[in-house]
């Protein structure tokens, strides 16, 4: 979920199809709205809560893809440490992510004055929301604090991975081999077990196929990558069919061949797609909270007809579309996560300083230079 697709209208109608694809997922799956959906259009709505979920395939493969463009996109190893750059990503994810879990946190609390339903998260730990900050919660079995968080430490893991793998490679073709080997793993072995779901390593097969889309989209190399990642990947789905990886498969291939012929940069020329592309992220996060606030809603006012149903989904799916345009603006872009993360920076700085005042604690702190 990226800032990188910025001017290519393929990736941002992509990611906002997906992102409307897990929001109806979600609406479809969570509280008594759910429940009033699926019976009363078990076709449509069954649906949603079936296969919306692998909408989650067309972010990994579009943020392979991106991770290629940026860190190595002509096949080239990585030439710095990666450190830097992790944590640029960790810092793009996790000031907008830590703003939603707030807001879910709150969310969680009003709806649980209303509603008795599984899918209000439990009041919240220290712990918990510390765990969720480091992007360690699955790992370490905690309850997830909003629908969908999981993604976000996935996302997270596969970059660090995908630049650690690249900086490995320490010379041309090498470096993408490397990425290429992992990815080839993971779609024969890890991703047929589901114990390692909480694991970049599970997902890393997707993600590689879009990195692999890019590379294979350069003129010089189409003909061998493109022969590679189709080897390998279909290979894999006659070993274990996975509708996942098919569809994963599918939008590399897109990818692929869009860069190739130009589409990538030019189609569709259609603004409502570009838009909801680029609140993309801002979608995923904000919209639990919004389902909980109008499930509870729901609840308190005893609504049971499938038309109040119908409209408070409706009005729930406007709302996150609007909470979310604001979310961006105020929180996600580029220009106020820059402005949030400077205030944090100033905070720590000024919190350092008076702590070195202190006699006790200034003498376990390191000494400015």
């Amino acid at each position: 979920m990226s800032q990188n697709a910025s001017r290519m209208p393929l990736i941002d109608a992509l990611k906002a199809v997906a992102a409307l694809l897990v929001l109806m997922n979600h609406f479809s799956s969570y509280g008594p709205l759910a429940e009033a959906a699926r019976e009363a259009f078990p076709g449509i709505f069954g649906w949603f809560f079936e296969y919306g979920r692998m909408a989650v395939q067309v972010f990994l493969v579009i943020a392979g893809f991106l991770a290629a463009r940026g860190l190595s996109s002509e096949g080239q190893a990585l030439g710095i440490s990666p450190l830097p750059l992790i944590w640029k990503r960790y810092l793009r994810l996790v000031v907008p992510y830590l703003a939603a879990i707030g807001l879910a946190i709150i969310a969680a609390a009003i709806a649980n004055q209303w509603l008795d339903d599984e899918a209000i998260p439990a009041r919240a730990t220290f712990s918990q929301w510390l765990a969720h900050a480091f992007l360690v919660h699955s790992l370490l079995g905690f309850d997830a604090l909003s629908a969908g968080v999981w993604y976000i430490a996935i996302d997270f893991q596969l970059f660090a991975l995908m630049a650690i793998l690249l900086w490995s490679g320490r010379a041309r073709l090498i470096a993408p081999a490397l990425v290429l080997a992992v990815a080839t793993a993971s779609l024969f072995w890890f991703n047929r077990d589901a114990s390692w779901d909480n694991w970049a390593i599970y997902f890393f097969g997707s993600y590689g196929l879009g990195a692999a889309a890019w590379w294979a989209s350069d003129r010089k190399q189409m003909s061998a990558w493109l022969g590679v990642m189709l080897t390998i990947a279909v290979a894999a789905l006659i070993v274990d069919f996975r509708l996942r990886i098919a569809l994963a498969l599918s939008v590399a291939l897109l990818l692929g061949f869009g860069r190739r012929t130009g589409l990538l940069a030019q189609w569709p020329n259609a603004k409502p797609l570009a838009f909801l592309g680029q609140i993309s992220y801002s979608i995923f996060l904000v919209h639990f909270p919004v389902l909980l606030i109008a499930n509870s809603l729901y609840a308190r006012f005893n609504l049971d007809s499938t038309l109040s149903a119908m409209i408070a989904l409706v009005l729930a799916w406007a709302t996150s579309i609007a909470a979310a345009t604001l979310f961006y603006r105020w929180i996600e872009s580029p220009e106020a996560s820059r402005r949030i993360t400077s205030a944090l920076g100033w905070l720590l700085g000024n919190t350092l300083e008076i702590a070195r005042k202190v006699p006790v604690i200034g003498t376990l702190l390191p000494r400015r230079t």
